[in-house]
C-alpha cells in the first residue's frame, strides 16, 4: 500500500494538515502522523490533534512521500528540525515525493529541495531566501519533478487531490473529489 508521513508540528495549519489526512485517506492511501515530540499539536488556531505517533517511531519505516502542512509557527518548527531535514533529503535522493503547502515550501528550501525549481507557497514565505534557481509561481499547486507545493489553506483541497493523483491515478482522486460532492477543477 501506497504510504504517506505528515508531521506535525505545534502551530500547524490545522485545515491544511487535516484536509491533506483526510483526503489521502479517502484516496486509500496509508496516513501516518508523526508529531516532532510526544503528545497532542496544538494547531495555529487552536485546534488539537493527536498525532498517530512521534516523528522518532516514524522514520523507522519508509514512505512513499512526505506532505508538510504549513502555518506559523508550526512550518520554522519543521524548518529547524534536523530530522525532518535529513529525512526530506534522504527522501529525495531516494526518489521519493516531497510536498509542502503554506508556508512550508520554506522547509523545502532549507533542505535545498527548491533549488533549481518552480514552486509556490504563502505570499512572501519564499523571497529572501536566495534558493538558487528558484521559479515562484502564483498558482494554487505547482507541481515540478517530485516537489509538489501549494498556497495555502484555500488550496488545500486542490493540493490533496493532486496528491491523490499522484499516489493513486486519476480514477481515484476523481471518486474522491465525486465524493466530495465538488466539481473537478481542471
Amino acid at each position: 500500500m501506497t504510504s504517506v508521513l505528515v508531521p506535525l508540528a505545534q502551530g500547524c495549519e490545522e485545515l491544511e494538515a487535516v484536509t491533506i489526512i483526510d483526503l489521502l485517506r479517502r484516496g486509500g492511501i496509508e496516513v501516518v502522523t508523526a508529531g516532532l515530540e510526544d503528545g497532542p499539536v496544538r494547531a495555529s488556531r487552536g485546534t488539537r490533534l493527536l498525532p498517530d505517533t512521534t516523528l522518532d517511531e516514524a522514520v523507522r519505516r519508509d514512505y512513499d512521500m512526505i506532505v508538510l502542512p504549513g502555518g506559523m509557527p508550526g512550518a520554522d518548527h519543521l524548518r529547524d528540525d534536523a530530522r525532518i531535514i535529513s529525512l526530506l533529503q534522504r527522501m529525495a535522493a531516494a526518489g521519493k515525493y516531497a510536498a509542502a503547502i503554506c508556508a512550508a515550501p520554506k522547509v523545502l528550501a532549507a533542505a535545498g529541495l527548491l533549488d533549481g525549481r518552480r514552486a509556490t507557497a504563502f505570499p512572501g514565505t519564499l523571497d529572501g531566501l536566495g534558493v538558487p534557481g528558484l521559479q515562484q509561481v502564483a498558482g494554487p499547486v505547482v507541481r515540478d519533478g517530485r516537489v509538489i507545493t501549494s498556497r495555502g489553506p484555500g488550496t488545500a483541497m486542490d493540493f490533496a487531490l493532486e496528491l491523490v493523483e499522484i499516489l493513486a491515478g486519476s480514477e481515484a482522486r476523481a471518486r474522491v473529489e465525486a465524493g466530495l460532492v465538488r466539481e473537478a477543477q481542471v
